[in-house]
């Protein structure tokens, strides 16, 4: 399994394991959780909540990230804490911030429960749909005193909600096809239900073939050859590509995708681009890179 795609598993395990959570010692916050003052030193383990920083206005507050933490370029000059979920916990203290964040998960929850007596406080929100993400960035402009700057960045002209109405507009007019989208190949790997993945796939006029089930699920060929889907989107090189050099990994020669339909008819996409497995301010970016490769005729907007 290659180390992008352990990351993208490393969140997704975390998004489908944690709940949302944060330090109480303040007054809370509209979505409930607890809230301090603006915060100006914030260490951020995901890569989702770590854009969100930077896309509020707080990049210049950031002082810690975790391995995966690659966008913008600025945020790659910032001192490493170690990865999604094994983040350094003495890394973390020594850059003494006054905020931790990142996704949900066991590892998240221990982590807050350590910096207690340090009096960081920690938010971990879920960040498993659209709304949550929507959520998720407000949430950061409350913590960091860009409130508004993070309204802009979902509500305003060229915000995530605009965006996704044009991508929508553009790919109305298709026919919708039946799409596996894998996130590895080594087990196979594909996006379920309940994910905001699945809610890019239907928003990009497409169906996904895992309509039931868990949000991550592993697969073998007789499943896949049972799906039957008429696309396979391979995106297993998805998290932290730049999508200019898709890997193919899928062919008629692979091994056990021979019997797999969509494969023996050419019909296997590979998107190497962060954007469609990130959960974060450019998820209508990703939106469109998915569009635009499901119906590759058709003008959809590129950001």
């Amino acid at each position: 399994m290659s180390s992008r795609a352990c990351a993208a598993l490393a969140t997704a395990a975390a998004l489908a394991l944690g709940e949302s959570m944060a330090c109480s010692r303040a007054a809370p916050a509209p979505d409930g959780s607890a809230i301090a003052a603006a915060a100006h030193r914030v260490v951020s383990i995901s890569p989702a909540t770590t854009e969100a920083l930077f896309a509020v206005g707080a990049g210049d507050d950031v002082v810690g990230r975790s391995r995966f933490c690659d966008w913008p370029p600025a945020a790659r000059k910032l001192p490493v804490v170690g990865g999604v979920v094994d983040a350094d916990f003495e890394a973390i203290v020594q850059l003494s911030p006054d905020l931790v964040v990142g996704g949900p998960g066991p590892a998240a929850t221990a982590l807050a429960s350590k910096l207690v007596p340090f009096r960081v406080a920690t938010w971990f929100p879920n960040i498993d749909s659209l709304d949550a993400i929507d959520a998720m960035i407000l949430g950061m402009g409350e913590r960091t005193g860009h409130a508004s700057d993070a309204r802009q960045v979902i509500e305003g002209p060229e915000g995530i909600h605009a965006r996704i109405a044009w991508v929508e507009r553009s790919v109305a007019g298709e026919a919708a096809p039946r799409v596996l989208l894998l996130v590895d190949t080594s087990p196979v790997v594909a996006t379920g239900p309940k994910d905001f993945i699945d809610e890019l796939i239907r928003r990009a006029r497409a169906v996904n073939v895992l309509d039931a089930g868990a949000s991550w699920q592993t697969l073998g060929f007789e499943r896949i050859v049972e799906l039957d889907p008429d696309v396979v989107v391979d995106a297993s090189n998805g998290n932290g590509g730049s999508g200019d050099e898709p890997v193919e990994r899928i062919g008629p020669g692979a091994p056990g995708w021979a019997d797999v339909r969509a494969v023996r008819e050419g019909r296997v996409i590979s998107i190497s681009d962060a954007r469609v497995l990130r959960p974060g301010p450019r998820v209508a970016e990703g939106l469109a890179v998915l569009a635009r490769a499901l119906h590759p005729r058709v003008a959809v907007p590129s950001w």
